[in-house]
């Protein structure tokens, strides 16, 4: 677990985070861009949370399909999502809660009304989730050497109330979610449950169960185990930090092996993401060059939902389309 450092939220909620602590994050995020996170004081909810996604996933197939996401509404049950334009072996619930819900109802959270707790549970997790972000990103910001006074600015004006954070359940199974009766037209299976990929937004909070099977792409070791830790929530940088830092850090490639047998894998990730009218840019110091041209956060989250819906003939986009010539 050496390349997966554990960081002690506790300890930057009480001021006592050493050099060494901070040292030690920061080499994680320029290297493979993932941490642990222990001290969140979530324990009781996360069980709660994992209760919700198993019941759901365990469900008959009509209650999942009544709250299926489509091409409109990228909210919702889904059991064929894409990947490097293959399908991954899982399914997936996409939700929103409380104030960040879209005000077009066609794109709006499907809850399933036979299941009332479950909702809640969501709901809670969601709340709770938020201020836990607001919290990771300005530890890792700090660790970065940002002052104080820049942190809270950056988290106000890209994120703030408005943000568009967004959060999910994911069940792998160990076998294709997709019947049979209805794989023939659909892209092929591919060759892991989920294909590496990185995550659109800043960071990503993750609640992993013991199953194992998460990789990240190190830049010095190659493919490395993120491993189950009791008590811990995994956090990677997404695409958004690594544009801000001007690739100081290095958003975390990463990948899901296949569940071979048993009862299957269960995660739930918390996107941390900013506003929609955010402009994304990198944060650079006076004779430094931006490797990347501004754009909007609104059309690079777009592009990137609708890409794990249907598979246009083209790769996902990713931040390299915004890099500069220089």
């Amino acid at each position: 677990m050496q390349n997966i450092p554990v960081v002690d939220l506790g300890r930057h909620r009480a001021r006592r985070l050493n050099a060494g602590d901070r040292t030690e994050l920061a080499r994680a995020c320029e290297d493979h861009g993932f941490f642990l996170l222990r001290g969140h004081q979530c324990d009781a909810l996360i069980d709660r949370v994992f209760a919700a996604s198993a019941d759901f996933f365990a469900a008959p197939r009509s209650l999942k399909n009544s709250v299926a996401r489509n091409a409109e509404n990228p909210l919702g049950y889904y059991d064929r999502e894409l990947t490097k334009q293959h399908r991954d072996q899982k399914e997936v619930f996409d939700f929103k809660a409380g104030g960040h819900e879209s005000r077009n109802p066609a794109r709006r959270t499907r809850w399933p009304d036979e299941m009332p707790e479950f909702r809640e549970t969501l709901t809670m997790f969601f709340s709770a989730f938020t201020e836990l972000s607001k919290e990771t990103m300005a530890m890792v910001l700090e660790a970065l050497g940002m002052p104080q006074t820049r942190i809270a600015g950056i988290l106000d004006e890209g994120f703030g109330e408005r943000h568009s954070s967004s959060a999910r359940l994911n069940f792998y199974p160990a076998y294709d979610p997709v019947p049979a009766a209805e794989q023939q037209g659909l892209n092929s299976l591919g060759d892991m449950a989920l294909h590496h990929h990185t995550d659109p937004g800043a960071i990503t909070l993750l609640l992993q169960d013991d199953h194992g099977g998460l990789q990240a792409l190190s830049r010095t070791d190659g493919w490395i185990d993120v491993p189950p830790a009791s008590g811990t929530v995994v956090v990677n940088v997404g695409d958004v930090l690594q544009v801000w830092t001007n690739d100081r850090c290095t958003a975390g490639v990463h990948r899901v092996l296949p569940v071979g047998s048993g009862a299957g894998r269960y995660s739930t990730p918390f996107f941390y993401q900013p506003r929609f009218d955010a402009e994304i840019a990198p944060w650079v110091t006076t004779g430094e060059q931006a490797r990347y041209r501004p754009f909007s956060w609104r059309e690079f989250i777009r592009g990137r939902v609708t890409d794990n819906y249907a598979d246009y003939g083209e790769d996902d986009i990713q931040i390299d389309r915004y890099r500069s010539a220089v």
